[in-house]
């Protein structure tokens, strides 16, 4: 059974769509088989691995709220071991939709139950609120990675995201744990960006991943081409990084690589 981890952190632009797709890219370079799931209406996940919205016929909002299939709404990407199930513009309809459903908090758990065995590792890219959607993604979660970035107001919302997780721990999904909080956009040239690394690594000790993402040109570059940045410029800082935090996570869980 594959383990499912969702990235998410209400505060907008600390770098969660980056994330998602990057790592879950790096994970699929490793020969992990790996599954990410676009829960963002403003699909930039999607996009960011080559695919266009607009033309997206079956998407997470279509296994969520209709009647579809996962298995029709997954689609390959050009990394091998990668896959996605896309998002579309409609999933902004979702919440409402869903408001009267029973069960509604658990859509997403259905979802990736049916699949789960088929991957090694399936991401969640959730969207940048606390609403019913990124419950749902917590709720399917066996862990979430946190980013938060080097910059300041750090952590900002971040105890309203602790307080909603422990709250979905207790409700919800007591399996939930806290992947780890990932410091993301650092420079490290700013005097702020390492007060923000120390002062986060003191408050949060060993949930903290060793592995930090610095700002990185070839990281903005490569969702308008479509890529991942490892597709994109594999030797790049951002790349490297991604790929080391793709290893400390399949570390930390034991998991071994995929043989043929």
């Amino acid at each position: 059974m594959g383990k499912i981890i969702a990235i998410a952190n209400q505060k907008g632009g600390v770098g969660k769509t980056t994330t998602a797709m990057n790592l879950a890219a790096s994970l699929a370079v490793l020969e992990f088989k790996t599954l990410v799931i676009d829960a963002d209406p403003q699909a930039n996940t999607t996009s960011g691995v080559g695919h266009d919205p607009k033309s997206i016929e079956n998407s997470i909002y279509e296994c969520m709220v209709g009647d579809a299939e996962v298995e029709d709404c997954i689609i390959t990407t050009e990394i091998p071991f990668l896959d996605l199930i896309p998002s579309h513009i409609d999933l902004v309809g979702a919440e409402v939709e869903m408001i009267n459903l029973e069960n509604r908090e658990e859509k997403m758990r259905e979802v990736t139950g049916k699949i789960k065995e088929n991957y090694d590792f399936i991401i969640i890219d959730c969207s940048p609120s606390l609403g019913l959607i990124t419950i749902n993604a917590l709720t399917a979660a066996d862990s979430v990675v946190i980013p938060v970035q080097c910059e300041y107001f750090a952590l900002e919302g971040l105890g309203k995201l602790l307080n909603t997780i422990k709250i979905i721990q207790t409700r919800l999904n007591p399996k939930l744990e806290i992947e780890g909080i990932l410091l993301t956009m650092y420079d490290v040239r700013l005097r702020l960006s390492n007060q923000v690394v120390e002062e986060v690594r003191i408050h949060f000790k060993n949930m903290v991943f060793e592995t930090i993402i610095p700002r990185n040109v070839k990281l903005s570059e490569a969702p308008s081409f479509g890529l991942p940045v490892i597709a994109f410029d594999a030797t790049s800082k951002g790349a490297i990084a991604y790929l080391n935090l793709a290893n400390e996570i399949a570390e930390k869980n034991g998991i071994t690589k995929v043989t043929n």
